[in-house]
């Protein structure tokens, strides 16, 4: 057993579609910290069947799980019956010397809510 931690580091991406604008722009820097847990409303880096994605991700009253782009004309991407996992929020933005944080957290400074994966 090892004991590297470096599964737990937070890492950086370079966004390269506007399909997250206008909150992340096209080249922007994006930090992920590697979690399998977030709340609605939080913006993830997820794998679905295999293939991953920059969205945020929303869950509904109704019980419904998606992933959302930002930008209209992207399609949503329905989690339910899905192969998905999330592999990491986003906790950091930078634009230039830009820099804005996110919470992965529901508002009113809630724990986040496992997602249970089909």
């Amino acid at each position: 057993m090892s004991n590297d931690c470096s599964y737990n580091e937070l890492y950086p991406l370079q966004v390269l579609d506007d399909s997250m604008e206008p909150e992340f722009p096209k080249k922007c820097i994006i930090v992920i910290e590697p979690s399998e847990v977030c709340a609605t409303g939080a913006y993830v880096l997820a794998e679905v069947n295999g293939e991953r994605w920059f969205r945020q991700y929303q869950a509904g009253s109704d019980g419904v799980k998606r992933l959302v782009a930002l930008k209209g004309g992207y399609a949503d991407i329905a989690l339910d019956g899905q192969e998905f996992k999330v592999v990491g929020v986003i906790v950091q933005r930078n634009i230039g010397r830009k820099v804005k944080h996110y919470h992965p957290y529901v508002p009113g400074g809630e724990a986040p809510t496992p997602i249970e994966l089909n």
